[in-house]
């Protein structure tokens, strides 16, 4: 099936199956192969195609207002964009904010993401929830040439996100320090200048927010790429040791991140797991992922906390879940989402190591569960 164009297409949307989605074309040109998602938030585009955890991806966003915020030197979670495009319902207008420094488009284009307006999101959207995540080809051309045949061929050659590992490909190269805390007004971005906890990072692709958030709940942050040894992690002698998010299949980069997380836990020190450090820590202590239908991507998330029974709104990006099914002994789930009970946390009943789902720095999102940070120093705190 194909959507026909109202006026002279300048991009095309190809999914795998053959079906095909014209549009207007802006941000940088070319072809680029992706699995196709949807992303409900309102707010934080910018901070969306800028989250590690969307490697290997386009995203659909289903809020039609986007870009009309333009974008900032403040927003961006990595250096560059990782999504590998966008999908909008309608073009980006003219930026109206103060922090804007740029438009959406010009952003884009200067980091070699291709982006698609004027497309019908919903029927987009709807068919992903009922197929699953499809593999597609999104091409930008201002001349408006297409060969779909050769767009669709490419989306089916496409071998998708399951035993890819994609947390080396996003992972810092070295060692670095983090002290930057949290945006507050009217100061901006402030440096820890009191840290009670030493932390060692482990970037699966993490968001620079979670390190703020850290940053924020008295922490000072080493941060060490994916591939760090239990051994070279421990010695840094850290009060604790943090799992951050990432992009790709969990079973894949936990064949070394696993067995460095269960030496990590041999120390008996403070852990604490957010998205695909989660589902890797999961893995570590005997349970299994699975890939689902087409993910949890948005910023209005309910999960019940079965400790409290308080139930929060979410920002989550992922693919992949922990099964709960096969959680063993003594692994506890903490977290379930409301959508469709799929597992959103675990922690050890006898020590303090937990992990999360969903986002709790809240970038974009609800701020609802900054508790976790809290609870991580706290667990530190019992150990000094």
């Amino acid at each position: 099936m194909t959507e026909e164009p109202k006026t002279t297409p300048t991009a095309c949307l190809a999914l795998a199956d053959g079906t095909l989605f014209y549009g207007r074309g802006f941000g940088a040109t070319g072809i680029t192969v992706a699995e196709l998602c949807f992303n409900t938030a309102m707010t934080g585009y910018q901070e969306i195609m800028t989250d590690p955890s969307y490697a290997g991806q386009v995203v659909t966003f289903t809020f039609p207002h986007i870009g009309n915020t333009g974008v900032n030197t403040e927003d961006d979670e990595t250096a560059d964009p990782v999504a590998a495009g966008m999908v909008v319902k309608w073009d980006p207008t003219a930026p109206s904010s103060w922090r804007s420094v740029d438009t959406l488009s010009n952003w884009l284009s200067s980091r070699g993401r291709i982006a698609i307006g004027g497309i019908d999101t919903r029927r987009l959207t709807r068919a992903i929830r009922q197929q699953g995540a499809p593999h597609v080809a999104l091409a930008h051309d201002p001349d408006g040439n297409f060969d779909t045949e050769a767009l669709v061929a490419k989306a089916r050659a496409f071998s998708g996100l399951e035993g890819l590992d994609l947390a080396k490909e996003v992972t810092c190269a070295q060692s670095y320090h983090w002290n930057e805390m949290r945006w507050a007004w009217p100061d901006g971005y402030k440096p820890q200048e009191n840290p009670q906890h030493k932390v060692v990072a482990v970037d699966f692709g993490a968001k620079r927010n979670i390190l703020r958030c850290l940053a924020s709940a008295g922490c000072d942050v080493t941060v060490l790429p994916a591939s760090a040894t239990a051994e070279e992690i421990l010695a840094h002698n850290p009060d604790g040791v943090f799992l951050s998010n990432g992009p790709g299949d969990p079973a894949a980069t936990g064949e070394y991140a696993v067995p460095m997380i269960k030496d990590v836990l041999k120390a008996d020190i403070p852990v604490f797991g957010i998205c695909l450090g989660h589902q890797m820590l999961a893995l570590a202590l005997g349970a299994k992922t699975v890939k689902m239908n087409h993910g949890h991507h948005g910023a209005n998330h309910p999960v019940k906390d079965h400790d409290t029974g308080k139930v929060e709104i979410t920002s989550m990006n992922h693919g992949f879940a922990v099964d709960s099914q096969t959680l063993p002994e003594g692994v506890v789930e903490t977290h379930v989402s409301l959508f469709d009970g799929s597992n959103c946390g675990i922690r050890l009943a006898d020590r303090p190591v937990f992990s999360v789902q969903h986002h709790p720095e809240a970038s974009p999102g609800p701020q609802d569960s900054f508790y976790l940070f809290e609870n991580f120093a706290k667990n530190m705190a019992a150990r000094a």
